[in-house]
């Protein structure tokens, strides 16, 4: 799998994308990208991109274009504007937590100089989300998939794949959204909850909201038009496991990233259970699991379980496990095989 490699201001390791549509300098070009897929798929290998709908760059033509247009216009309407709460709409328009830490808003500045709207960004300030019940935003994410198609690239993984759908009328929410704190912290205490029943951090009115699996649905059937070996990867941190095997229904995605795995504790009982567990719920849906051990998002898995001290048997156990296992498994860009 190809991480970011669009246009983009770097401000979060590429995920923070100014142009779905041409390749950052740093990386090369189109052409070069044209090239890569030719010659992996002279050597076998299916080229499998990220996509990043949920948000964009503040960078993006679009929201600058957002930026410079007046409330309640089309240009705005691709986002989430929404007037703040309170005296001069100084606050928030709700209580929303950004993963990153802070508000999940930011208040723009009109050109006069006064305060103005505020804008939602779940992640990084610089990350705008898109307003995916704008029926433009999903005619722009269908041709970026054609765009890619087209050049050969044969499926995508999709970054954070339970968001993008917000409930309405954007409520407060009292919780707050983390990337799985269990998984970075090591392997926890006895008594922890963990395996199947592991909470995974993402619940809330701005996660797994139904309405993605109809936008799911709709890029099934642009990636059946490519022929039936095209793929989709979510990257959907959801709990418990049927909800999860949801993003895998045989008219959605075909693989989904096993977090509930990621985040087990390295003991053999827990191991077993979470592993059970996930292939009885994939199998009511017809479809494999996806075992990972680490990703960008969390310290990698030799770290978490205390195995980089290890012998190199031991340090081998994690990825030897994922490989034993019924399905398919995905290891991070990086990390060496232990």
């Amino acid at each position: 799998m190809a991480l970011p490699f669009y246009t983009s201001p770097q401000a979060d390791h590429g995920y923070d994308i100014a142009d779905y549509r041409d390749v950052d300098p740093i990386f090369g070009t189109l052409a070069d990208a044209d090239a890569l897929i030719e010659r992996a798929h002279q050597l076998g290998l299916r080229v499998v991109v990220d996509l990043v709908p949920n948000h964009t760059s503040d960078a993006h033509a679009w929201f600058r274009a957002a930026l410079e247009s007046a409330p309640g216009s089309a240009e705005r309407a691709r986002y989430h504007f929404h007037d703040g709460r309170g005296e001069d709409g100084q606050e928030p328009p709700n209580n929303w937590q950004s993963v990153f830490g802070g508000p999940a808003w930011t208040r723009t500045t009109n050109a006069d100089g006064t305060p103005g709207q505020w804008y939602l960004h779940l992640f990084d300030t610089r990350q705008p989300d898109l307003n995916w019940e704008n029926p433009e935003i999903r005619d722009e994410f269908r041709s970026v998939l054609r765009f890619w198609l087209d050049r050969g690239v044969d499926g995508f993984r999709v970054d954070v794949a339970h968001g993008m759908v917000k409930a309405e009328g954007l409520p407060d929410w009292a919780g707050h959204s983390s990337m799985i704190s269990e998984a970075e912290t090591g392997d926890g205490d006895e008594g922890e909850q963990a395996g199947d029943d592991v909470d995974l951090g993402n619940v809330g009115p701005m996660w797994n909201q139904p309405g993605v699996h109809e936008i799911y649905r709709d890029w099934h059937a642009v990636l059946e038009e490519y022929g039936a070996d095209r793929m989709l990867v979510a990257e959907a941190w959801v709990s418990p496991l049927p909800e999860l095997a949801r993003y895998v229904r045989p008219d959605e995605m075909q693989q989904a990233f096993n977090f509930a795995f990621l985040a087990s504790h390295w003991h053999a009982d827990e191991l077993r259970s979470v592993i059970e567990h996930s292939i009885q719920v994939n199998d009511s849906v017809g479809a494999p699991t996806t075992w990972v051990l680490s990703n960008h998002d969390v310290v990698r898995h030799a770290t978490r379980f205390g195995l980089r001290s290890a012998g190199g048997t031991s340090r081998r156990s994690g990825p030897t496990t994922t490989r034993a296992t019924p399905s398919s498994a995905c290891a991070a860009p990086g990390p060496r095989p232990c």
